[in-house]
């Protein structure tokens, strides 16, 4: 037979939860008391559903932060990818944002991606043109390795760039 003693469990939950702001990490407590025959939780709801929103918030704020921007087209007018040369995990998704220069598009390049993988897949059609400013490109990479990309209309002028999936 086991026997449950008292103890404490704390309950952490998140208060004042805005972007770009210190957030503030507050324990609640909760007390578990028991005897041989009856084991109960004291808990008021409003604690369990702090506990609950605080889960949902750190999955959200997570996920976020899996995705990398990167910007075509300098603040300065130039013709480049910012940053150029960057890593990121496997399964980290890149969101390439039309910002100056524009008309853009993102083609890997097929002699320089990890062996296996179909640079068209992960690529623009080269006739598809970002061509305003914020339309966006995105694509998720999972295969470890170097891979090079440039702008096609842009090529020539250097607009190149390479991401290391770790």
């Amino acid at each position: 037979m086991v026997t449950v003693t008292s103890a404490a469990v704390a309950i952490p939950s998140i208060t004042a939860l805005k972007a770009n702001t210190t957030t503030k990490v507050v324990a609640s407590t909760a007390k578990v008391s028991s005897s041989p025959r009856l084991f109960s939780v004291k808990a008021s709801l409003k604690d369990f559903g702090v506990a609950v929103v605080a889960t949902a918030a750190t999955a959200i704020l997570s996920s976020n932060a899996l995705a990398v921007d990167v910007l075509l087209g300098s603040d300065d007018g130039g013709l480049a990818f910012v940053p150029n040369d960057f890593s990121i995990s496997a399964g980290e998704k890149i969101v390439f944002k039309n910002n100056a220069g524009f008309p853009h598009n993102v083609i890997f390049d097929e002699d320089e991606v990890p062996s296996g993988v179909d640079a068209s897949k992960i690529s623009m059609a080269e006739e598809d043109l970002l061509n305003g400013p914020g339309e966006s490109f995105s694509v998720t990479l999972s295969e470890k390795g170097t891979y090079s990309f440039y702008c096609a209309p842009h090529q020539g002028a250097g607009m190149t760039g390479k991401v290391t999936v770790k």
